[in-house]
């Protein structure tokens, strides 16, 4: 075969290989999670390449309806953060930049609210509006919130870095949001805590922390809603989710089936892990 056919032939197989490659990728953003294959009980880097990438990638979490998904990345070479997506539509999922992160974002159960830290965003009709502050109860120079999530009775659960990395809780009572106030011993215990999550039923906070009877770096702790509404002692998630590296920023899906989290291991720069969530209900106390 003569040079320039050989060089045409070759050429050509390489379009139809990476052509190829394109719609593979393209074909397994369909169906439920991006198409993803579902985890066990052992925790699995989520989308590897398309979500988990050589950069720094974390926060991860759906809208109420699973339609959406959020994630936040570090450029590993710029250094500079954003807030990213993919949305389903016809059944295919499609990348996008929200734009630039502000706080630890969360969507609320509602789906119409993204809480960042102090500040938060309501849904338009082209997409997310301009950032407002929740309110003078959380914009106090002397809090330092990086993460902000809500439960569908409206109960908020933040962490505050300047105050000693404690974990606060805000109520609504009568229809009145209360004040945050910090939670006992049974939470803020240890070096530090941050990061919380609580389900959308009030039922159990997750959260991320160091102790001395940790695993490693910082481990997911849980905590259950008592009978009385008390706080349960925190229970250590643990070998199964955390590791000598550091665990942290959970969130369960909204269909309750699988948890997510963040895992920093080694030289990655910070990948999402998903888990199945019967971790979650293997920790939950029986009721008497």
């Amino acid at each position: 075969m003569k040079p320039i056919k050989l060089l045409m032939v070759l050429v050509s197989a390489s379009l139809m290989s990476t052509e190829n490659q394109a719609k593979s990728t393209l074909d397994a953003l369909t169906g439920p999670y991006l198409g993803q294959k579902k985890p066990g009980g052992v925790p699995q880097v989520f989308a590897p390449g398309l979500v988990s990438t050589i950069h720094r990638d974390y926060n991860a979490f759906f809208s109420p309806d699973m339609t959406e998904f959020y994630f936040t990345r570090r450029d590993k070479d710029t250094g500079k953060w954003t807030l990213m997506s993919y949305i389903q539509r016809n059944n295919q999922w499609h990348e996008q930049m929200v734009g630039p992160r502000v706080g630890r974002p969360f969507l609320a159960p509602d789906g119409k609210t993204m809480h960042l830290g102090k500040y938060y965003m309501e849904r338009t009709a082209c997409g997310w509006g301009s950032l407002q502050v929740l309110g003078p109860m959380f914009d106090r120079d002397d809090w330092g919130i990086m993460r902000l999530t809500s439960s569908s009775k409206g109960t908020y659960i933040l962490d505050d870095y300047k105050s000693g990395d404690v974990i606060r809780i805000s109520e609504v009572l009568n229809g009145q949001r209360q004040a945050p106030v910090v939670l006992g011993p049974e939470v803020n215990t240890g070096k530090y805590n941050a990061h919380p999550f609580i389900a959308p039923d009030d039922s159990y906070i997750i959260w991320d922390g160091q102790r001395e009877d940790g695993f490693g770096d910082s481990d997911l702790y849980i905590s259950f809603r008592q009978t009385d509404g008390s706080w349960g002692k925190a229970i250590n998630l643990g070998p199964q989710v955390n590791t000598p590296g550091r665990e942290a920023s959970a969130t369960v899906t909204p269909d309750g089936k699988y948890l997510f989290f963040n895992r920093d291991a080694g030289l990655a720069e910070g990948d999402i892990y998903w888990v199945d969530a019967q971790v979650i209900e293997s920790l939950r106390p029986e009721k008497r």
